[in-house]
């Protein structure tokens, strides 16, 4: 069910990078002020040892992680996918879902990033390239060492008239765990807010979650470059819960940048037949060099194997 992809180079990324940067100062000061106030600390993020993960029989609960890793260069500006391997392994995820991959690249050595994060974790892999120039892919893959397989890989909408923006796209597995088959979703969105608007209904759609296949339970993970107050973010949690306001979580955490962390663009979002135990940031020293972006790390159970669709508003 691969569509046909699209191939404008790459651009607009010193653009988000300069509105970051006019929105950083303000929300470092708040998201400082409102640690000091609330006298909160912040979640350590230490590996999950075998005494967090056993549920009401004892069995092991599930984990998804999703995780920009920024072409697998880090903050120290080293091109390293061993390390962003290493961070994956610690946290022992039944599904992980990465952004920003590159395979092929001149820029990167010309290795297969996802390939060679798979093989260090003996996982399994779909990547789709989102960004495709002859021999050269950038896009989103999803790892899992449990049985899955591909339903669909596609492009997501740009904007009519700009064709220099980084194209974008969706990655759609089915994956095995404990017997239920989860409909996962990885994408990574656009820069610009009408932009992602559209690539949100798209995913929203009869193509994406809207589509007979997508049923209950589902997840759709990866970095929607959307803060909790936007747009966005808000058609999607009018259809699908985030993992991070969940009851049984403590406190919501940022993403990015990795090291100093106050924006919160990565998420988890989560159909009603999940209930989410636990979510998290890894805020370890090699999970804050490795890349740009923090990983997000998600327990969850299913509630309902495989009963209705995701709930419509």
């Amino acid at each position: 069910m691969t569509l046909p992809l699209a191939s404008s180079p790459l651009s607009a990324q010193q653009a988000f990078a300069t509105a970051r940067s006019k929105e950083s100062t303000i929300l470092r000061f708040l998201f400082s002020l409102m640690r000091i106030l609330t006298c909160q600390e912040p979640i350590r993020a230490e590996p999950v040892g075998p005494e967090n993960v056993a549920g009401a029989q004892g069995a092991r609960v599930p984990r998804i992680l999703t995780y920009n890793v920024h072409r697998c260069i880090g903050t120290d500006g080293r091109l390293r996918p061993e390390r962003i391997a290493e961070v994956i392994a610690s946290c022992q995820p039944d599904i992980v879902a990465l952004q920003e991959l590159d395979v092929g690249r001149a820029r990167t050595n010309h290795v297969d990033q996802a390939e060679f994060i798979a093989r260090a974790l003996d996982m399994q892999f779909h990547f789709h390239p989102a960004l495709h120039l002859i021999e050269e892919k950038y896009g989103d893959a999803i790892l899992t060492p449990r049985p899955a397989k591909l339903v669909k890989a596609a492009s997501l909408p740009g904007l009519a008239g700009r064709p220099a923006l980084e194209p974008r796209g969706a990655l759609w597995t089915s994956v095995n765990v404990g017997g239920a088959e989860i409909q996962v979703i990885t994408t990574h969105l656009g820069l610009r807010r009408d932009e992602r608007l559209a690539q949100v209904d798209a995913l929203l759609g009869p193509e994406w979650l809207g589509h007979p296949a997508c049923r209950e339970p589902i997840i759709l993970a990866g970095d929607f470059n959307a803060l909790p107050r936007s747009r966005a973010y808000h058609r999607l949690t009018a259809r699908l819960a985030d993992a991070q306001c969940s009851p049984l979580v403590r406190q919501s955490l940022p993403t990015f940048p990795s090291r100093l962390p106050f924006l919160r663009l990565d998420h988890v979002f989560v159909s009603r037949s999940i209930q989410v135990l636990r979510a998290e940031t890894i805020r370890t020293p090699l999970a804050r060099v490795a890349s740009d972006h923090l990983p997000l790390l998600v327990e969850f159970q299913i509630l309902h194997r495989n009963q209705g669709r995701a709930p419509v508003a």
